[in-house]
């Protein structure tokens, strides 16, 4: 796992023992780090962290996050090349990177709150994997998504351009 990759992990469990059930943005992080810590780091800082583009932290830096989030110093470095803690089966550790892959893509959409919440969701899932794997079939399979739509959004009518496409609407991937 990545620094960025921790960092987004840290961010996602610290907003939800904040309540927030989502992750907390790299904005609340750096006000939160500032109002708690009495010092703390730009969310362009913050950004550039996560994205890969700082790989490297400095010693005041990684011990001002690491006092944050309460860890220790040394896990805010990447982990080597086929690194995985403890007995971690290499499916948890695809589904560790497929979270953080489905927070960060979730950061992208803010102008989308639907397609936002919807990868949270996913993301959220115990084993988010299977859940991507399992909205793969359900698309493959003819006639799948039409039926579960009546199903779960029973009246909601469809355009027959729609019908035609296999597409659902916005409103589907709500809840």
């Amino acid at each position: 796992m990545t620094l960025g990759d921790k960092l987004r992990s840290l961010r996602s469990v610290e907003g939800s023992l904040r309540g927030l059930g989502r992750p907390m943005t790299q904005q609340e992080l750096a006000a939160a780090m500032k109002r708690e810590a009495g010092r703390g780091l730009s969310q362009a800082y913050l950004s550039q962290i996560e994205s890969g583009a700082r790989p490297h932290l400095t010693h005041t830096t990684r011990e001002l996050l690491a006092r944050f989030f309460r860890v220790y110093p040394g896990f805010l470095v990447d982990d080597p090349e086929g690194y995985t803690p403890g007995l971690q089966s290499e499916l948890r550790a695809i589904d560790a990177k497929v979270d953080s892959w489905l927070y960060a893509g979730a950061e992208q959409f803010t102008a989308d709150p639907e397609l936002q919440r919807a990868l949270g969701v996913i993301a959220e899932y115990e084993d988010s994997r299977q859940a991507v794997l399992l909205l793969a079939e359900i698309l493959r399979t003819p006639g799948l998504a039409d039926r579960l739509h009546e199903v779960l959004r029973p009246g909601e009518h469809r355009t027959s351009e729609q019908e035609g496409s296999g597409h659902l609407p916005p409103a589907s991937l709500s809840n």
